[in-house]
């Protein structure tokens, strides 16, 4: 969308942490000296003040970034955004180029699904941000409707980007072209309460060697759900408890349709529906329910409930994000001793193997990106504004508030990346990771094949039911879309 503006008088608002930009003076005349635009920017511990000369003949663009974040552990997310405008100003001084830039920020934390039409709605109205940062797999949907910029030829001329791990940038990828930058790494690990198995009976050194029995596959998804169940026969934790997933549809269900051998994305771009591999994946989870490990009523949406019972110690094992030992620490357990407390109790490693499908530990990781909405008329400053936030500085100071994994090359040997222990432990997982497709058809695949596991949990449905349920949506939807395995 156009930002363009020749005021000399502004104030930048924000939704979050501040950014406030000022500057004073009437209209430019062919003699006025350089205009100065006072930039104070709220870090950590301190505030930093910054002049910023705009050429009297200059271009002031105005550049509006939307970003969805958690309070206070996310918000790196936009504040780096609005910390990187000075060294993106500086650059365009050096460069000769008479545009300055300056950052309006709107970050909070819609639900997903608000968050996505929330910015399709503002594309179609020709009202998007110009940047927008949000998970990346919505580029599947983005890209393939024209409202994100393909944005391939254009990162090579930002150094900056040369340093994010290679491996990520197929997060941003549809049909070899790059639709955004990564902005942060997860992984999704098995959790385990060490307090519980020794409860159970377990030694020290058999709960120390745990994250490594699962990283070598000695340890299985069937051996965790044996140990479960002895758990609740045991009394160490209640019916239910042995066991908990996420409590709604998310990524995360799709590592276990990995685990189970499915394939998903054909090389004619159509998605792939693996019965056999589908039927394993509610099996599991109605047996996990037959056995008393798991509750009928978990998978009912309420993040409160989950996040109380798997953070005070209630659950025995559960699958979540890494980003999540962030928000157990602050807004959980931090009257208990925060982070220190997790360490104490809480142990985690990759989602063990499935002995019964590929034998092989797994994650996944859901990273956000950067994008660039097709409306903006300044794609080259939106791009210079994300490179100077894409620095091990700014990344290591967000990953570490966030719970997220660095994303940059260089965070390998930054001594304040490297002495954090959880990103330390953490980092390994991600040898085990997988994609979400960047397909356009893959949130109706997502949607029907959650479906089935709603229904075993709920016991609605036998596995074989669940599967022919499924395979009737995906063909009514997803047509030649969706080839049925």
């Amino acid at each position: 969308m156009r930002r363009n503006t020749r005021s000399r008088s502004l104030i930048v608002l924000t939704m979050a942490f501040a950014l406030v930009l000022a500057a004073c003076g009437s209209g430019a005349v062919e003699d006025q000296p350089p205009e100065t635009v006072i930039v104070e920017i709220e870090v950590p511990g301190d505030t930093v003040i910054v002049e910023v000369e705009v050429p009297a003949e200059g271009e002031l663009v105005t550049l509006v970034a939307r970003c969805r974040a958690k309070q206070s552990i996310e918000e790196g997310r936009c504040n780096n955004l609005l910390r990187g405008v000075v060294d993106a100003n500086a650059e365009l001084e050096a460069s000769g180029d008479d545009r300055r830039v300056q950052v309006k920020i709107i970050q909070d934390n819609p639900a997903a699904g608000d968050f996505v039409t929330e910015f399709e709605l503002a594309s179609a109205a020709g009202e998007a941000p110009d940047i927008v940062a949000g998970a990346a797999v919505n580029i599947g949907t983005w890209a393939a409707s024209g409202i994100v910029t393909d944005v391939t030829d254009m990162i090579g001329d930002y150094p900056e980007f040369d340093d994010i791990v290679p491996s990520l940038w197929a997060s941003t990828e549809l049909n070899d072209r790059r639709y955004g930058v990564p902005l942060d790494a997860e992984a999704r690990p098995l959790y385990f309460r060490k307090d519980l198995l020794a409860e159970l009976g377990w030694t020290q050194a058999e709960i120390d060697s745990l994250p490594d029995r699962l990283a070598s596959g000695e340890y299985t998804w069937e051996d965790m759900f044996d140990t479960a169940e002895e758990a609740v026969q045991a009394g160490v934790v209640a019916p239910g408890f042995g066991w908990w997933p996420r409590p709604k549809n998310g990524p995360d269900f799709l590592y276990y349709y990995y685990a189970a051998g499915g394939d998903l994305l054909d090389e004619s771009g159509a998605l792939i529906y693996d019965t056999a591999a589908a039927q394993i994946v509610y099996e599991i989870m109605g047996d996990a329910v037959a056995r008393d490990i798991l509750l009928d009523t978990r998978l009912d949406g309420d993040w409160g409930n989950w996040h109380n019972g798997v953070a005070f110690g209630n659950v025995l094992f559960w699958y979540a994000g890494s980003w999540q030992w962030a928000e157990w620490a602050e807004f959980f357990v931090a009257d208990l001793g925060g982070e220190e407390y997790l360490f104490d109790n809480v142990g985690f490693g990759p989602i063990p193997a499935l002995a019964r499908g590929t034998n092989t530990p797994i994650t996944l990781t859901n990273p956000f990106a950067y994008m660039v909405s097709s409306d903006t008329e300044n794609v080259d400053l939106a791009l210079l504004v994300i490179s100077k936030a894409t620095t091990k500085e700014l990344n290591t100071e967000y990953a570490l508030a966030s719970g997220k994994l660095g994303i940059l090359k260089s965070q390998a040997d930054y001594e304040p990346y490297t002495s954090a222990r959880f990103q330390g432990e953490m980092a390994p997982i991600l040898e085990f990771t997988t994609f979400q497709p960047n397909s356009p058809f893959f949130s109706a695949w997502a949607d029907a094949y959650y479906l089935g596991i709603a229904a075993l949990v709920s016991g609605e449905l036998t596995p074989e039911e669940a599967v022919e349920v499924v395979v009737e949506q995906l063909q009514n939807e997803l047509g030649d879309n969706v080839i049925i395995k």
